[in-house]
């Protein structure tokens, strides 16, 4: 999977980043090396779900795609 990600200077200093197509999910970043690792843990973060969450009925699916 490929996703845009926009990278601002921060006013304080550093960098944030946002990714469009996935809403809230935000981080930031003092140096550009931590801002990169930050985005793959903020989008893992942002696209992970809890499973034992969800009320699931026994006729229920749970199946992970790649796109």
């Amino acid at each position: 999977m490929k996703l845009k990600v926009v990278v601002h200077k921060a006013e304080e200093g550093g960098f944030w980043a946002e990714v469009p197509s996935i809403p809230g999910c935000v981080t930031q970043g003092d140096t550009w090396e931590e801002l990169l690792q930050n985005i793959y843990e903020a989008t893992d973060a942002c696209l992970s779900i809890e499973t034992e969450d969800i009320k699931l009925k026994p006729e229920d699916k749970i199946l992970e795609i790649n796109v």
